[in-house]
């Protein structure tokens, strides 16, 4: 089959693979985009964009169930019919990408459904519902295939009914009972959002394990308080379904059951089906090494969760702006992750930035750490209920700089905004101590904090 040549072929067109594509294309290239699943990937239509909806739905119930405590009664009755809705008419166009292929094509891209893979140096073949198409890159292929969710080995567990947080957000109605078989931040946000409509929940795993040992046992708290059960050092061994309950049996000995469950223990992408092997890269490695400027091979850019540099949109949209600079050769930006941000949107929310304590100390650091709950701050006091939370702050005392920060509590993913500009732009923590905070915010805690930093 001859091929066809353009400039570009971009692989994936998850959020950072439409933005290089987009602005390849109107910088003058041809580009092709080629997606097998929805144009703008799993952010819009399975995860980012609707589990917030669901989370703001979730949290709208448990503030209306706070009005006792604060200023009168109100009576809370939960209906996911409008959250269900919403998602399907707002969020994903009943998960029709029409929209966002449309916008690219005005752009000037052009678009071709279906799995593209390097076939050899400078070239992609696709494979569409027509048969094959192969494309000549004579500048760039830029490879962004995202991932899909890893799934246990269970004995039991294939073929069963189980949920993905591709089944988890499309879903009309509330299971009355549901499993959470992974205790990240997918796992957290899902159990909060489906207890608060009604479900008996149950989240096998540790919570938060990539974050500070502090929010772990801050969701534990809040989950126990909530009615949520959390099974924190336990793993699932073997599954059962018997048509109507899964039994999940965990290395405790311990059964636990529910009429779903929700498998929500990682990401997984198949390189060896992008066909990286062509270039001189490990087709059996979990991801592909880049240099500062994205680049993967000759000729080859990556970009997104398949570099390992974090599984984040915003990291995914960093790094399609290098990327395309650098097969522009208009740029001189070079990817730095010292201060990558992330946030869980549980209730409290869990923000933060750069390294965890044991991450800086295992670098070798001369740590020091501040600390303070988000209840003792003048804000949090005024809150009252629901005020969980805290500031914690990794300095690297040589340096008199913060490599990490975690931001804790209501709207702990907006105040880390505050230590996500000081990590990244190493603020002297000597400065940071001068700034006026403004009265009486969330944000102050993060002075108090400060002024907290002990130890070595």
């Amino acid at each position: 089959m001859p091929a066809e040549s353009v400039d570009v072929v971009v692989v994936g067109m998850g959020p950072g693979g439409e933005d290089v594509a987009t602005r390849l294309a109107k910088a003058g290239l041809s580009v092709v985009g080629v997606e097998g699943r929805l144009v703008g990937g799993e952010c819009p239509y399975y995860a980012c964009v609707p589990t917030k909806m669901m989370v703001r739905a979730a949290g709208a119930l448990a503030e209306a169930r706070r009005v006792g405590e604060l200023a009168g009664t109100a009576a809370v009755q939960p209906d996911w019919g409008p959250v269900a809705a919403r998602i399907r008419d707002e969020a994903t166009d009943d998960w029709d990408d029409a929209a966002a292929v449309e916008r690219f094509e005005k752009a000037g891209g052009r678009f071709v459904r279906g799995w593209g893979r390097i076939s050899a140096p400078g070239e992609v073949t696709v494979a569409t519902g027509d048969g094959e198409r192969v494309f000549a890159a004579g500048r760039a292929i830029v490879l962004n295939p995202g991932t899909a969710p890893a799934i246990p080995s269970l004995d039991g567990l294939e073929g069963t009914p189980y949920w993905t947080n591709r089944d988890a957000v499309p879903a009309t109605e509330v299971p009355e009972s549901l499993i959470v078989l992974g205790g990240g931040p997918v796992g957290v946000e899902f159990a909060q959002i489906f207890a608060r409509f009604g479900a008996r929940v149950t989240v096998v795993g540790r919570l938060v394990p990539r974050d500070e040992p502090e929010a772990g046992r801050l969701l534990a708290d809040v989950f126990a308080r909530e009615g949520i059960e959390v099974r924190s050092g336990a793993h699932g061994t073997a599954v059962r379904y018997d048509g109507q309950e899964f039994a999940l049996e965990l290395d405790s000995g311990e059964t636990v059951r529910a009429a779903r469950l929700l498998v929500a223990t990682g990401r997984r992408t198949d390189l060896a089906a992008l066909g990286i092997g062509a270039v001189g890269l490990d087709e059996n490695a979990k991801s592909i090494p880049v240099d500062n400027r994205m680049r993967a091979a000759d000729g080859v850019w990556a970009i997104g969760d398949v570099t390992g540099a974090g599984a984040f949109t915003h990291v995914s949209m960093y790094q399609a702006r290098i990327a395309a600079q650098d097969i522009l050769g208009d740029g001189d930006e070079v990817a730095a992750y010292h201060a990558v941000p992330r946030v869980t949107f549980t209730d409290p929310e869990i923000g933060a930035v750069g390294m965890t304590e044991e991450q800086a100390r295992a670098a070798g650091l001369n740590v020091r750490i501040g600390y303070t709950e988000v209840p003792a701050s003048v804000r949090g006091w005024i809150h009252k209920t629901d005020n969980d939370g805290f500031i914690k702050v990794v300095e690297d005392a040589a340096r008199g700089v913060l490599v990490g920060a975690t931001s804790a509590g209501p709207q702990g993913g907006e105040v880390l905004s505050a230590l996500a500009v000081a990590v990244h732009a190493e603020v002297p923590t000597a400065t940071l101590r001068q700034m006026i905070l403004a009265y009486p915010t969330f944000h102050r805690a993060v002075e108090s904090a400060l002024d907290s930093l002990t130890g070595s």
